[in-house]
């Protein structure tokens, strides 16, 4: 920073910024704010309900959220009302239908309430059927050929599951009613409708299930998720010199930093002061929306955070994590900060990921995936159990489908998440009494509760849970849930748990039929279960795997199973429109063919423009900024050879300026090879643009070139290492990593 050409660049600007940044002071951080009185002051509660709503309409209005009962107009109407009423009293003046078309996003139409009575005067209203439902133009969103572009109408419709809620900005609020986004023929155009679709498919599944065990209570069934989500934080400063953050969410240029993660530091450490200010204005948002977040912590790798909330039903985590994650987005920029929810935004280090841990209960309160004490006593579980195996092992192909895009490719097997190999950890003793019923040797006593002594007289005994935590398997077994730890960081985890939810279900369905035909054969209960559960551990036993996720032997051994090894997105997303997969969808009610392909042309083109924008990004980068910056270097040092041997009268030959030749020649190569590089690449892009097939398309970006943009990359990593640091636009991984 000596340099007076390099003090006055705006990268030196920049870190000067970074490093005064002091952390962000709010109002409420000085008062007395009691969290259970803040929780869900924004959203249209059940004591809200309560308090704005007959009691007739509320009794109508829980059962429709409880139980799936239909919405009349009339009591449409009175809840338009009160929802209104709470509204305007809390000062909002607009409304909106909230959605989660094929983007991945959120969308969102705002109207005023205002309207006019019968004189003509101003009034404030939202009509029943303007809650329920309402007319975006659809034309815009992509519909992978479900809408054409000239037949734009669309409809919004709202999911009365879900609560409606108020998102205050600085200059207004606005009411948001969560919704489900069809197209003028009822064909879904989003990701919200199809998950509430497999929630359905799958509560009756189940329910069929606890029948044939005796449960005549249960009037539903309902899957839960607890979202940990993962996030970087760097300095908004930082962000406005990097074209490729801000144009494809990652870093397509960067050499490594001296430190990375290799002290194992950040981890769980203590949370740095301006980063807390943030977390702790994150909450106190999603707490007054009702979103019960529970944990924050430092990440793995340095800038990485996470945070976590309790677990709620299917739909309701899904909205949720939208909201967490446009609340992170929202509130980072007040503190001077850029969240980054891309998988891979820095090379070298870990990148971030979206743990969804799923189970489901009936509407008794039972969670139908808890052991209990004696796992091995417990059939119901087990059935339940082994059908969320045979689920995954029937469709683990759709269901890596199901977590595809760009940024996930660059996560998945590169030993940092869980391998694109589907599997399943069940731990030492789960695995155990699986095994003990394969061979028909099941022993109560193998799965009594154990209790961890630590032999220290002032600290308690540990409750052992029944399985260890693998964080190498994409799914694993975590005491009474499963956790999909191989879903995007940034994806909506809709589309994944639909698949989920209805794979398990066809397991379900599958095994009640194979059950209920061999009692009606005069088989006794326990034994048909016990026949089917034993059947199920068979089939499945090539799923689960209780080693290493990240170790080479597992992916020899997969592909020795015959398991699917989908490295990359456009082989992963081909499962979606394979003939079994169309007909598991239309069997189970969940997708018409047209809206598989839809999907899959979505993600096909969703694919394809991302890593075009990386590979631009890139391109501009290279000779905008990083040729330049070569070609000074090159000029500095060649002015530094001339004088060195002007002055001292040395020749080529002579040691010293030999050695200063040498730096000069490397930097000439690397000048040449950014050069050929960027030759290459257009060549190729220019190839891809002459193919006439989606699928051909992707293929050719994920196998032709995204290795040549690698090799670019290593370039330009190399040349960063080597240019003289004050010549050096863009922020650098020490810089962007660790100054906060």
């Amino acid at each position: 920073m000596s340099n007076s050409v390099g003090s006055s660049s705006p990268r030196f600007a920049a870190l000067e910024t970074a490093g005064n940044r002091k952390s962000r002071q709010c109002d409420w951080a000085t008062d007395s704010v009691k969290l259970v009185e803040l929780f869900g002051s924004n959203t249209f509660s059940n004591k809200n309900m309560k308090e704005k709503l007959p009691k007739k309409t509320y009794n109508q209005l829980q059962s429709i959220v409880k139980q799936g009962a239909k919405l009349d107009k009339t009591t449409a109407d009175e809840v338009a009302k009160a929802v209104k009423d709470w509204a305007v009293e809390k000062g909002v003046t607009h409304f909106t239908h909230l959605f989660q078309p094929l983007t991945g996003l959120t969308a969102e139409k705002h109207d005023a309430f205002l309207s006019f009575d019968e004189d003509g005067l101003p009034i404030e209203r939202i009509s029943g059927s303007q809650l329920m439902q309402a007319e975006p133009d659809a034309s815009s969103f992509p519909s992978g050929g479900l809408r054409a572009t000239h037949a734009a109408r669309g409809y919004t419709v709202w999911d009365p599951s879900s609560p409606i809620f108020i998102m205050e900005k600085p200059n207004g609020k606005t009411l948001y009613i969560p919704s489900v986004f069809i197209s003028y023929d009822g064909r879904s155009l989003d990701q919200k409708g199809p998950l509430l679709r497999s929630m359905e498919i799958l509560s009756s599944r189940a329910l069929a299930m606890l029948k044939l065990f005796g449960n005549t209570t249960a009037t539903r069934v309902t899957p839960s998720v607890g979202v940990e989500q993962e996030y970087f934080l760097i300095d908004q400063a930082f962000y406005n010199l990097r074209p490729d953050l801000v144009a494809a969410g990652r870093t397509v240029v960067g050499a490594k930093s001296p430190k990375g993660q290799e002290l194992e530091d950040h981890y769980f450490g203590v949370i740095p002061e301006r980063v807390q200010s943030f977390m702790q204005e994150v909450e106190y948002e999603l707490y007054r929306l009702g979103i019960p977040v529970k944990t924050r912590h430092n990440e793995v790798a340095p800038a990485q955070f996470e945070t976590a909330p309790i677990f709620e039903g299917a739909n309701l985590a899904a909205d949720h994590n939208q909201q967490t994650m446009e609340t992170l987005r929202a509130v980072a920029r007040l503190h001077g900060l850029v969240c980054l929810l891309h998988e891979k935004p820095f090379a070298g280090i870990n990148g971030s990921g979206k743990h969804n841990n799923w189970s489901f209960s009936d509407s008794d309160g039972n969670n139908l995936l808890d052991p209990g004490k004696t796992p091995a006593q417990n059939l119901q579980f087990l059935v339940f159990l082994t059908a969320t195996l045979k689920g995954l092992q029937k469709r683990a192909g759709l269901l890596r489908a199901a977590i595809a895009s760009s940024g996930n490719d660059f996560r998945l097997g590169a030993n940092e998440a869980p391998p694109a190999i589907i599997s399943a950890f069940l731990g030492e003793q789960l695995d155990a009494v699986l095994n003990a019923v394969e061979n028909g040797t099941l022993d109560a006593e193998i799965s009594e509760e154990r209790i961890i002594s630590l032999g220290i007289s002032h600290i308690p005994e540990v409750q052992r849970d029944y399985t260890d935590r693998n964080r190498t398997s994409p799914f694993a077994f975590t005491g009474n849930k499963f956790e999909f730890r191989a879903v995007a960081s940034s994806a909506s985890i809709s589309t994944p748990m639909t698949y989920l939810n209805a794979a398990v279900a066809e397991a379900l369905e599958e095994m009640h039929g194979v059950i209920s035909g061999r009692v009606s054969d005069g088989i006794e209960f326990k034994k048909a279960v016990l026949e089917t559960v034993r059947e199920a551990v068979i089939e499945t036993k090539a799923i689960r795997y209780e080693g290493n996720g990240y170790a080479q032997e597992w992916v020899e051994e997969a592909l020795r199973l015959g398991l699917p090894n989908l490295r990359k997105s456009p082989e992963a997303l081909a499962e979606l429109v394979k003939p079994e997969s169309l007909k598991f969808f239309s069997r189970l009610g969940l997708f018409g063919e047209e809206e598989v392909q839809a999907r899959y042309h979505v993600q096909l083109e969703r694919y394809i423009k991302e890593c075009n924008i990386e590979v631009e990004a890139l391109q501009d980068l290279v000779k905008t900024q990083i040729l330049p910056a070569a070609y000074q270097q090159q000029e500095l040092l060649a002015s530094s050879i001339s004088s060195l041997m002007s002055a001292l009268k040395l020749g080529p030959e002579s040691e010293p300026a030999k050695t200063q030749l040498a730096q000069l020649q490397q930097c000439a190569t690397g000048i040449a090879a950014l050069n050929s590089g960027l030759a290459a690449l257009t060549a190729k892009m220019a190839e891809l643009h002459h193919l006439d097939d989606l699928a051909k398309e992707a293929s050719f970006m994920a196998e032709e070139i995204l290795p040549l943009m690698l090799e670019t990359r290593q370039v330009c990593d190399g040349l960063e290492e080597t240019i003289a640091d004050y010549l050096w636009p863009l922020p650098k991984y020490r810089e962007m990593l660790f100054i906060s």
